[in-house]
């Protein structure tokens, strides 16, 4: 019978076996998944393509990449043996990064808690670039070349969408995350999910088939590309020609979210926006409801100082037509010729003061010439005879200021009669066709249907015609 045992004492016995029978090992790898941790210590992944092997680096072993000079000799701390000053030296925690191909030696290990075996490294040694990365700038520079990341083919998100088509896996925390963000942001939208792998060798055609579908489908008014976090060779399916090409040929603006703020995929640099992560990508999309909330209040205290503005305006403008209709009014008008016609008559009455005066002043002096000349007798006589003269003269300034008197009060006849408010007080109306605004005279103006605005003094009614002048005439 087998034995039975707790996972404990498995996985115990695995790591005793495993570390027995590779005390210390060189491995030759792509280093991805890099993370640098606040503990110094260094952990990543070893992947040559097909397999992937966990790396620690502890930073305490990070020394070894570093020699130790002795004059001319150097020491490798890892094998305690005097190197050549040619000798190879390895890498330390600060120089290495994602992409590299290292060489990496140290003991496997077994960590119990999660029944997972690593490499403990005791040395790295720079191999030169890894060949995902080299397949990676490959790509980047062929697509450069064809203007695939030019930056003025790429199309402008529209703000605040209603309709998203979202290209990703339907069961991944990718879309979890951003269907989270987006319900707590913007106005609410309508979001399609064009589902699809996102890992592995179909992933590319897949992906790219998607895209073709919600583009064509035309519903959206942006396409989300997005994945979780994962490695290089996890992400991979994003640094492929097919899904670059589709992105590109896309007519709507496509949004990228692919894995990790570090994470950058040839995806990222096709798509007309890129965002660090799924959640940024609706971040980028959707503004939060509070700054919306106060964008609403901002335009409706412009709005409300526009429309203050603008009554004041027209306040103003109203104020200047209501001075000029008074300025030509006919009250205005009447008053005028009324000011000037005063003048005139005060004028008119000191000329002729200035007359008589005048003819006074030579009649005198002609008494007194004749007086001198001709004695009393002739002076009495001339003085009788401008007696007659002064009460023909006198006569003759009464019937000429009888006249102009006469002329006067024709004048104010006149001005009576041109006064619009008098036939109104003697019951006379006037009547305005509202179609035309020209005062009525002749029934043929107006037809069935017309309104009028009849002026009587106190004020103003409205009238409708109901007869036809014309169709009255002809029964």
């Amino acid at each position: 019978m087998s034995a039975i045992f707790t996972v404990s004492e498995l996985t115990r016995s695995v790591k005793n076996l495993l570390e027995a029978e590779f005390p210390f090992v060189w491995v030759r790898g792509e280093i991805s998944n890099l993370s640098r941790p606040a503990s110094g210590h260094i952990y990543f992944t070893l992947t040559d393509g097909n397999a992937s092997l966990s790396v620690v680096w502890f930073k305490s072993a990070q020394t070894s990449g570093e020699t130790i000079s002795h004059g001319e000799e150097r020491i490798n701390p890892l094998t305690g043996e005097v190197e050549e000053q040619s000798g190879a030296t390895g890498l330390t925690g600060t120089t290495i990064e994602d992409g590299m191909e290292v060489l990496c030696a140290g003991r496997l290990n077994v960590y119990e808690p999660r029944g997972q075996y690593q490499l403990v490294a005791e040395l790295v040694q720079d191999q030169g670039v890894g060949d995902l990365a080299i397949a990676f700038e490959a790509l980047k520079r062929k697509l450069a070349e064809k203007g695939y990341f030019d930056e003025d083919r790429k199309l402008t998100l529209p703000e605040n969408p209603k309709r998203v088509a979202v290209v990703t896996s339907s069961s991944g925390a990718a879309i979890r995350d951003f269907l989270r963000l987006a319900d707590t942001r913007g106005t609410g939208a309508q979001i399609r999910i064009y589902p699809s792998l996102v890992q592995g060798d179909q992933a590319p055609k897949r992906i790219a088939k998607a895209l073709d579908q919600a583009d064509e489908d035309g519903w959206a008014e942006v396409i989300v590309l997005i994945r979780g976090g994962g490695s290089l060779e996890d992400l991979w399916a994003f640094n492929t020609e097919p899904v670059a090409d589709a992105i590109y040929r896309a007519r709507l603006p496509v949004i990228s979210g692919i894995g990790h703020e570090p994470d950058v995929t040839i995806a990222d640099f096709v798509a007309d926006k890129r965002a660090a992560t799924p959640s940024h990508a609706a971040q980028e999309l959707w503004p939060r409801r509070e700054q919306l909330a106060q964008k609403i209040d901002d335009l409706e205290m412009r709005l409300t100082r526009r429309y203050a503005e603008w009554l004041l305006g027209k306040g103003a403008a109203f104020e200047q037509l209501r001075k000029a209709l008074i300025w030509l009014s006919p009250e205005r008008k009447l008053e005028r010729m009324q000011d000037r016609f005063g003048h005139l008559i005060g004028r008119l009455e000191a000329a002729g003061q200035t007359q008589v005066d005048r003819k006074l002043r030579e009649m005198t002096g002609t008494v007194q010439r004749l007086h001198r000349a001709h004695g009393p007798r002739v002076v009495r006589q001339t003085a009788s005879r401008t007696a007659s003269l002064v009460e023909r003269l006198t006569q003759a300034m009464n019937r000429h200021q009888d006249i102009k008197e006469r002329n006067f009060e024709l004048m104010q006849t006149t001005l009576a009669g041109l006064d619009p408010q008098a036939p109104l007080d003697r019951g006379y109306s006037l009547v305005r066709i509202d179609r035309t605004g020209d005062f009525l005279r002749d029934p043929k103006e107006v037809t069935a249907g017309d309104t009028l605005a009849i002026t009587v003094r106190d004020g103003s009614v409205s009238a409708v015609v109901t007869e036809d002048s014309n169709d009255s005439r002809e029964q």
